[in-house]
């Protein structure tokens, strides 16, 4: 004999008409979920892509001729004071991954605050 379980879920819309589950819109659930998975993943870089071009004043090379050299640095703020990081080019694709991955997890993040916000500008759970 087989026992079964069933498990029900209560599903009611929110105020703004958003579907809740356990509490918690679909929206919201969703967000939490992409940041987790932002987290879990490897690598979360803060801060901007700065390509440069810059000659280096070795003799013979192409950028005394006119063609400058390029490279990458990732830029952010720390203390006030903005610190540029060099990338070497074998890292430049890894580090445009952290960086974007970055990006989007705070941008998640601000929009769960958001809702959490609205909750206390509201006063409700």
């Amino acid at each position: 004999m087989t026992s079964g379980l069933i498990w029900y879920i209560l599903i009611l819309p929110d105020e703004e008409g958003a579907v809740k589950v356990a509490g918690k819109s679909w929206r919201e659930q969703a967000w939490r979920r992409r940041a987790r998975q932002l987290v879990s993943e490897d690598g979360l870089l803060r801060g901007s892509i700065s390509l440069r071009q810059r000659v280096c004043g070795k003799p013979g090379c192409r950028c005394t001729k006119g063609e400058r050299n390029e490279g990458m640095y990732v830029v952010y703020r720390e203390a006030g004071r903005a610190v540029q990081i060099y990338i070497p080019k074998d890292w430049e694709d890894r580090v445009r991954r952290w960086v974007k991955r970055y990006g989007e997890a705070r941008e998640l993040l601000e929009k769960l605050s958001g809702l959490y916000e609205a909750k206390v500008r509201q006063r409700r759970e």
